[in-house]
């Protein structure tokens, strides 16, 4: 009875400790520590860039056992910003992503897999526009470690492609398509 008893107690703090090394942080948006920008081709010429200024999430990350991970990101549409109000004005019509009728989208992983060297494959479903689509982002650990004010933050840049198409939004000039680039940082609960 006794080694039933340490056992379980043993396997029980097993258990603890490998989920202790999961951390939950909330992302860092409102301290302008994080971002969600764009890229798209202008005409074939050059690229217009921009980002989502109102956003929020929040992600956990086990650097021990990184499919333990998860992402969850809400972004609102209405934020588009790429620098020039009337195309701003024109990007959030219901000519192109109707931010008015679909003003928040939403990203939630699936599958967070280890590529090597701190380089993570970050599956998941986007809803955007109305629709939900797999997409895959490439990302990368910057950093983790403790803050100037007691706290602990880790930090992720990534990159996905999203086709237009695939959520129902009109081609932008000769673009089929617009590029993201996601630069992520979280402060642990």
């Amino acid at each position: 009875m006794k080694k039933l008893l340490l056992s379980v107690g043993l396997s029980a703090t097993l258990l603890m400790s490998t989920t202790i090394n999961a951390a939950d942080y909330v992302i860092d948006s409102k301290g302008a520590h994080a971002s969600v920008n764009f890229k798209v081709s202008h005409l074939g010429y050059s690229f217009i860039k921009g980002r989502f200024n109102d956003f929020d999430g929040t992600f956990s990350y086990d650097p021990k056992d990184i499919t333990a991970s998860t992402v969850k990101v809400n972004i609102d549409t209405t934020s588009l910003d790429s620098n020039h109000a009337e195309r701003d004005k024109h990007l959030r019509s219901d000519d192109f992503i109707n931010a008015k009728q679909f003003s928040n989208a939403v990203f939630v992983s699936n599958k967070v897999s280890d590529a090597g060297k701190g380089k993570l494959i970050i599956a998941g479903d986007l809803t955007l526009h109305g629709k939900t689509v797999p997409i895959t982002i490439d990302a990368m650990l910057i950093g983790e470690g403790q803050d100037p004010w007691g706290g602990t933050r880790a930090g992720f840049s990534g990159t996905t492609r999203l086709e237009l198409a695939d959520f129902g939004i009109k081609v932008m000039g000769s673009s089929s398509y617009v590029d993201m680039e996601l630069h992520i940082e979280g402060v642990k609960k």
